[in-house]
């Protein structure tokens, strides 16, 4: 070894004992920090190398908080408030972008701000909390501490998924998105095990501090860069066979006779809160959607299925007639429309009360022929948890509807005329993986509505078309998505961009649509893989704390 290198490594060593040493304040600066640094590996910033300093940064910490004495309590305090600290960094720094939807959802939402920027990341926190409480019950002094690590934060990060309705934006294993190669791993294990396996690779550069001798500091940092290599040699492969990371159109297998046209009308989502013309608001669309793209185009007649986003219009469209026959004249015999939209029942029968859904519903020249009910609801967006309390205080949700939507029961496939049996996807429920796969057997279409203007031009809707393009990849079978402000987009069932628009341009978006594959690994056998990397964690962690 080099002097240069002796002393580099010895620096490392001082920054090493600096962190153990450190505690009160600087502990939680320095897990802030650590979960902060973590955020930069998700979209647009895609810098996945971050969790080699946020993950052995958390290790170091940990260790810290172990080596402390005191009763079970203290102990599981101390965890608990290390990880709060790292997942509070997290989620603030990976979620700032939530802020935007209380400025422009309107003047009255403008107080609620910090509850966003602030409040959601630090209740977010206390899953992060519970892994690293997690983690401490099975915390050794040895290298096999990493998998009491992936196994603390994979638990609180799958059931960060599940309770209350679920929140799984931006779990680890979405630092991989973008990065095709490496995504490829979710056909076979999925987001949940992705996601564990990520926390394993990147915080084992830990042991390289900590390890009694050579062979304890290497061995699991070489298994770590072979599990690494084998998941990136494995996309790899899989790409290549197919074309490699681009579509090759030349090649590429599409449903015969499909055109698709996404409209991206790009209304700001102050403009959509005011009080507009229902005609003029068609007539617009139909402008935009009738746009000839090419010499020899002819717009709308050109296209089998025309897509608009999530709930465009500012009326119920089944119960406005003359909306439907203005559709209805605007569509060409051979054209469907699959459009986002509010739907109304009354209520007990009486025509004065209603319930509401938000909807994706299909129309073709005769009217409405075929209806999805959303399913899994946006908390404090569509509907409010513990409304009456909540309405006392002067709160309500942030779509104004009366009472709020409400949640289908059960969620089911549209059939559509020309098309595979398509999954249905409203807004934010492309990012709840399980819930998608739970009836999808056979080749299908995901086709996704939504609307991100709420969330301005930020981190955010990067974040989510992030999560549509992992639902392609884990299922193999194409996503096409409909955003009002972007970013609209087709992907293939390798997660391929086939087409897109880009954030923020009013435009329409003319694509194929790509065949599915038959099957998956990962969408045969579900939460089985996240299961079982779960228990091996379990074992090999056991199995450090035993030989301490």
């Amino acid at each position: 070894m080099s002097a240069n290198s002796k002393g580099s490594f010895t620096r490392a060593e001082d920054w090493f004992h600096a962190i153990l040493l450190a505690d009160g304040r600087r502990r939680a600066a320095l897990a802030f920090g650590a979960g902060a640094i973590g955020a930069a590996a998700m979209q647009p910033i895609d810098f996945f190398p971050a969790f080699l300093i946020s993950f052995p940064l958390l290790v170091w910490l940990l260790d810290a908080v172990a080596s402390e004495g005191g009763g079970f309590f203290r102990k599981a305090f101390s965890a608990g408030l290390l990880g709060w600290c790292f997942g509070f960094g997290y989620f603030v720094a990976g979620l700032w972008w939530l802020g935007a939807a209380f400025v422009i959802g309107g003047d009255q939402f403008i107080w609620l701000m910090p509850l966003g920027v602030v409040g959601l990341p630090a209740v977010l926190a206390l899953f992060s909390a519970l892994g690293v409480m997690i983690a401490r019950l099975f915390w050794s002094s040895g290298a096999l501490r990493i998998f009491a690590l992936a196994l603390g934060l994979g638990v609180s990060e799958w059931l960060r998924g599940w309770l209350f309705t679920g929140f799984p934006w931006n779990a680890f294993g979405q630092a991989f998105a973008n990065h095709l190669v490496l995504a490829q791993g979710l056909s076979v294990i999925g987001p949940e095990a992705l996601g564990a396996l990520t926390i394993l690779i990147f915080a084992v550069p830990a042991v390289l501090m900590t390890g009694r001798n050579a062979l304890s500091r290497w061995t699991l940092p070489v298994l770590a860069l072979a599990v690494f290599a084998i998941n990136a040699g494995f996309g790899f492969l899989r790409l290549q066979s197919t074309g490699g990371t681009r579509v090759d159109f030349s090649s590429l297998s599409t449903v015969p006779n499909v055109k698709l046209r996404i409209m991206q009308p790009n209304v700001a989502q102050d403009i959509k809160n005011t009080q507009q013309s229902g005609a003029a608001v068609l007539e617009q669309f139909f402008a935009l959607s009738d746009i000839a793209k090419g010499a020899h185009a002819s717009g709308v007649a050109d296209v089998t299925h025309l897509i608009w986003p999530e709930s465009p219009f500012p009326f119920v469209l089944e119960r406005t007639p003359r909306a439907l026959e203005m559709i209805g004249r605007f569509l060409p015999a051979t054209t469907q429309l699959i459009t986002g939209s509010i739907r109304a029942e009354p209520l007990d029968g009486a025509e004065s009360r209603y319930r509401y859904f938000n909807a994706m519903q299909v129309l073709d020249k005769t009217g409405v022929i075929g209806t999805y009910d959303k399913v899994h609801l946006v908390p404090f967006g569509e509907y409010l948890p513990f409304e009456s309390w909540l309405r006392s205080l002067g709160l309500e949700q942030f779509v104004h509807v009366i009472g709020g939507f409400t949640a289908s029961p059960a969620r089911k496939p549209l059939t559509i005329a020309g098309l595979p049996p398509v999954i249905p996807m409203i807004c934010f429920e492309s990012i709840f993986s399980q819930e998608l796969g739970a009836d999808n057997r056979g080749e299908s279409v995901f086709i996704s509505v939504t609307n991100d203007a709420w969330f301005g031009y930020t981190f955010g809707p990067y974040q989510h078309l992030a999560q549509a393009r992992m639902r392609a990849i884990e299922y193999g079978q194409p996503v096409v998505r409909a955003a009002n402000s972007g970013i609209s987009a087709v992907f293939d069932p390798y997660g391929r961009e086939v087409a897109s628009l880009p954030l923020g341009v009013a435009d329409v978006l003319d694509a194929p649509l790509p065949t599915g594959l038959s099957n998956t690994l990962y969408r045969e056998t579900s939460w089985y893989s996240f299961a079982s990397v779960m228990i091996l964690c379990v074992g090999l962690a056991l199995l450090g704390k035993r030989g301490n």
